[in-house]
């Protein structure tokens, strides 16, 4: 029987599959965050690279593999509340309906500071938005790598990616994995990539994306040449954006994981993980 994939294809998680090659037996499919997590869920993909907040709600059906995910420690430049108002003045916000997950963690933060501000679904770049009346915009994935580079570049030989403001052309940015290690010392979790508990994958697909991760790292300098081109920006904004990200779900992800969990969704099941290489079951 075929084995069915379901990939967000993302700038963030090139590393590991630009070069992945399907082992046989197994077909891919590609789709926006919420198109693959209705996709797992659905029974129409058997696994997933899926919103961290999507296995957590449906932890009784799913299980994660052990060592894969997209997290980071800090910001992550990609997932961004454009605003022109202190956070604590915001009145409407405009939410894009492509991730589950990142409304789920503006809904953790704003709860965090005791903030409720009206989320309204709407689509559109962030400044247009903006300029349409809403305080504050979200804005995930490769789109919002660009915007943000456009409010608050440009790179010089002398600024660094970490020296970047957050503000400019009147905009302020808030990263929220920023928001979220300010708030908890931890990594935050973005996405693992998840299977239907009747349905793991076989051992052939899961050393071939171990295999294609050791190599999308190991030649990070031309994954980020490739992707900048496509994206129209500098190579050391993409080269950056990519070497900040963790891929292997280590144990303090882990813990970031279980605590957004906690904050999120505070009735979910137990997390479950496949077994790493060489444990014993």
């Amino acid at each position: 029987m075929t084995y069915r994939a379901g990939w967000i294809h993302f700038t963030n998680v090139a590393p590991i599959l630009d070069s992945l090659t399907l082992p046989p037996g197994v077909t891919a499919i590609t789709g926006v965050p919420t198109q693959m997590n209705a996709a797992l869920l659905s029974g129409e993909v058997d696994i997933a690279n899926i919103s961290a907040v999507e296995f957590i709600r449906h932890a009784d059906v799913l299980e994660a593999l052990p060592d894969f995910s997209v997290s980071v420690l800090g910001p992550v430049y990609s997932v961004n509340l454009f605003h022109t108002r202190p956070l604590d003045e915001l009145r409407r916000i405009a939410l894009t309906a492509q991730s589950a997950m990142s409304v789920a963690l503006l809904e953790v933060l704003l709860r965090e500071r005791g903030l409720s501000p009206t989320l309204e679904r709407a689509e559109g770049e962030a400044e247009e938005l903006l300029a349409d009346g809403y305080d504050g915009v979200l804005r995930i994935g490769d789109s919002a790598l660009r915007e943000w580079y456009r409010v608050v570049g440009p790179l010089t030989t002398e600024r660094t990616m970490t020296m970047l403001p957050d503000s400019g052309r009147g905009v302020t940015v808030t990263d929220l994995a920023e928001d979220w290690f300010r708030l908890t010392g931890h990594p935050f979790v973005f996405a693992v990539w998840a299977y239907r508990k009747d349905r793991p994958p076989p051992p052939e697909l899961v050393q071939a994306m171990r295999v294609a991760r050791r190599e999308g790292i190991g030649h990070l300098a031309d994954v980020a040449g490739r992707h900048a081109a496509q994206l129209g920006l500098p190579e050391r904004v993409v080269q950056h954006y990519l070497w900040n990200f963790r891929y292997h779900l280590e144990a303090p992800d882990r813990l970031g994981l279980q605590e957004f969990a906690a904050k999120a969704v505070p009735d979910h099941a137990q997390l479950c993980f496949g077994r790493r290489p060489g444990e014993a079951g």
